[in-house]
Formats: structure tokens, C-alpha cells, sequence
């Protein structure tokens, strides 16, 4: 019996898992706390803070869970389209030029299917010239068994992990407008240290509009944002966002519980203060808390609570594709962050909030109250209609 064999990420989350214990323990022991700053570049005289570098580690390694689950929905569309015996036939059976076939080799393909699979996903895969396409084209096209579809628009090429590295761009750069939007409309409390009250004050001093160094950058606008780069992308591309974009919530919520290390270096996102043995240590902490030491970590919250969304999308993307319909995860990768949201807010110091009568409530927890609420009645409802 074969046994499954573990994708290489995983080693890469179990790894990043037990640094990031290490680091907490080693904190929560000696009360040391590392240097924002991971290094610097002298030619610029500029810093490079962890903050940066680990929200670009969570990025990156997002993006490549994402590229392989598409990968693999890929081999599964091709695997389903095109019959074994094609897919096994060797490709000195198509009767190509020693030179060609030398650099298919050299690219690692072996076989008509391989050949197919990869031309489908991207011509430039093969490593030819335009007129080495053209002579494989020609030599395909005369294979009786060959199905023009394979040739002209394969199933399979919907599912181009290219398109995770290029349309991550897209998304990146909506995104942090999107993000730095959120914000400008609801500063939080602690921006007053800076002259921020309200969003006219950013407007009274334009600069501070792109001054991301001293914070201010909302999850839910970035995920608007995202959103729309995503839509672009897709649009260009011609690929469904929906479907991609059940995706790209998988990598999301993984990036999200990697990236929320970067408030541990930064000594922000926490919460009230605590008597708990995982209280964390905070050198300058907001104005009237002065006289406390821990607080709760509330980062580590946020951050587990994305890996448990992240497993719980993996999990779905993966083993239960044929149970999903478009925009399923998309919908309960919203409802995961709005729950966790709400919960974070009940323990949060610096959060905006909406007055009702003479309740104060924390402007995030009524946006993620009414997403969860939305996600509940659309997941609820798409189903009761398709048993109807």
C-alpha cells in the first residue's frame, strides 16, 4: 500500500509553529521581547522591520498552498478529460525532431499527457520557440485520438497556478488600499498620539493619509480590496473569482495566522490587562494603563483562531470539492473571522467604536455581526433552494 505523501508546506506551518512557541515561551520566561528592526540597508539608511518581513512570509507561503491545491484540481480535470493510454504514450511516439524532444526532456516531460497537461496550462512551460510550438502543435493536432478541445481550450488550464503569483499582485495592491481606506474612516483611539481624532483629520493632513509606519491598515477593507483586485484579475484572465476566490480564502486565513506574529514584534494588538500566565509583557502601553505590566496577547488569539480557520478550509478545498458549492468557503472564511472578531473586540483596548443610546460598541464587532449574519443566510439559504 502507498502511502500519501505530505506536502512539503506542511513542514514549512509545523516549523514556523514551533519558532513561534519558542519565541512566546522564551517571553513569557525572561520577558524578553526581539527588536522590531530585523536589519538594515546602509546604502538607503533604511529599516526593515520583522513587522514587514513576516507578513511577507505569511503571504508568500499562501500563495504556495494555494498554487498546489489549484495544481491538484488541475491534474484532476486533466486526469478526467484525457484517457490513461494517451496520457501514458511516450513522446517519441509523435515523431518530433531529435532537438525538440531533447528539450521537452530537459523540461522534464516524457510523455504525450505531461505534454498535453503542460501546453494546456501554459505553452512557455515547454521551453520551445515559437516555431518548436508550432511543429508540437502540428504533431498533436494529427493524432487521431487527440480531442481538439484538449488543443484549443483544456478544462485543466482554469486552474493555472501561475495565476496565484500574478493575480497575489492584484489583490496585494487593492488590498492595502482597500485596508489603509477602512482606517482613514475609522482611526482608532490610539492615532490621537499622532493628531488623528476623526477622518477629517487625515484630510487636514494629506500626508498622513500614506503614512502606513505609524498603523492603520483595517482587515475588511483589505479584504474589499482584495476582492476587487481579485474581480480584475479574473475578468482579465477569464477564470470564475468565485471559484478562485474560495481559494484564495484558504491561503487568507493561513497568511493571516503568520502575519499577526509581526504585532508581537511590534508590542501592539493587545488586550486589557491580565493576571493570566500568558499575559505578555508591553514596554509603553496605552495611556491610562501605565501602571500595568501583562496584557492579554491578544495577537496569539487572533492567530490561532486563523489556524483553526485555515485547517478547517484546507480541509473542505481539498477532500471536499465535490460537497462545495462556488463561494461556500468564501462565505464561512467570513464567518470564521467575523466570530473570532467579535470575540478579539471583548478583550481589545484600541477599538473604535459606534455609540447606541448609551452602549458603546466596537465598530468592528457590528461590521463582523452583520457579515456573519449575511454568510449564515446565504450558506442557509443557496442550500434550502437547491433542495427545493
Amino acid at each position: 500500500m502507498s502511502q500519501k505523501r505530505i506536502e512539503p508546506y506542511w513542514y514549512v506551518i509545523v516549523l514556523l509553529l514551533v519558532v513561534m512557541a519558542g519565541l512566546f515561551g522564551t517571553h513569557l520566561v525572561t520577558g524578553w521581547m526581539p527588536n522590531r528592526v530585523a536589519f538594515a540597508i546602509p546604502v538607503v539608511g533604511l529599516s526593515v522591520y520583522w513587522y514587514g518581513v513576516v507578513i511577507m512570509g505569511g503571504v508568500i507561503l499562501g500563495c504556495y498552498v494555494v498554487a498546489s491545491l489549484a495544481e491538484q484540481r488541475a491534474r484532476h480535470l486533466f486526469t478526467s478529460a484525457v484517457p490513461a493510454a494517451i496520457r501514458k504514450q511516450p513522446i517519441d511516439q509523435l515523431k518530433l525532431d531529435k532537438e525538440i524532444v531533447a528539450i521537452l526532456r530537459k523540461a522534464k516531460i516524457q510523455t504525450t499527457g505531461e505534454l498535453l497537461y503542460q501546453r494546456g496550462l501554459n505553452p512557455r512551460r515547454l521551453g520551445l520557440s515559437k516555431e518548436g510550438l508550432a511543429v508540437v502543435a502540428a504533431q498533436l493536432q494529427a493524432q487521431q485520438d487527440i480531442d481538439a478541445a484538449w488543443m484549443d481550450d483544456p478544462v485543466w488550464r482554469s486552474w493555472n497556478p501561475e495565476y496565484v503569483w500574478t493575480g497575489v499582485i492584484w489583490c496585494i495592491v487593492f488590498g492595502v488600499i482597500g485596508a489603509r481606506l477602512y482606517h482613514v474612516f475609522t482611526p482608532s483611539p490610539s492615532m490621537a498620539a499622532f493628531g488623528i481624532e476623526s477622518p477629517a483629520d487625515y484630510f487636514r493632513n494629506p500626508e498622513q493619509l500614506i503614512n502606513v509606519r505609524n498603523g492603520g491598515l483595517g482587515i475588511y477593507g483589505g479584504i474589499v480590496g482584495g476582492l476587487i483586485g481579485l474581480l480584475l484579475f479574473a475578468w482579465r484572465a477569464n477564470i470564475s473569482w468565485v471559484r478562485w476566490g474560495d481559494l484564495a480564502v484558504v491561503g487568507l486565513a493561513l497568511g493571516q495566522f503568520i502575519g499577526r506574529w509581526g504585532n508581537f514584534f511590534n508590542q501592539e494588538l493587545y488586550g486589557r490587562p491580565t493576571d493570566l500566565p500568558w499575559g505578555i509583557a508591553i514596554d509603553r502601553p496605552l495611556a491610562g494603563f501605565e501602571s500595568f505590566t501583562n496584557f492579554h496577547p491578544a495577537f496569539l488569539y487572533e492567530s490561532l483562531w486563523n489556524l483553526l480557520a485555515f485547517g478547517v478550509l484546507y480541509y473542505l478545498a481539498r477532500y471536499r470539492e465535490d460537497r462545495l458549492l462556488p463561494g461556500d468557503l468564501i462565505a464561512l472564511y467570513l464567518i470564521f473571522y467575523g466570530i473570532g472578531r467579535i470575540l478579539l473586540e471583548t478583550v481589545r483596548l484600541d477599538s473604535r467604536a459606534i455609540v447606541v443610546g448609551s452602549v458603546a460598541l466596537p465598530t468592528a464587532s457590528v461590521v463582523s455581526g452583520f457579515i456573519v449574519l449575511a454568510m449564515i443566510v446565504f450558506l442557509i439559504g443557496r442550500r434550502l433552494r437547491k433542495r427545493n
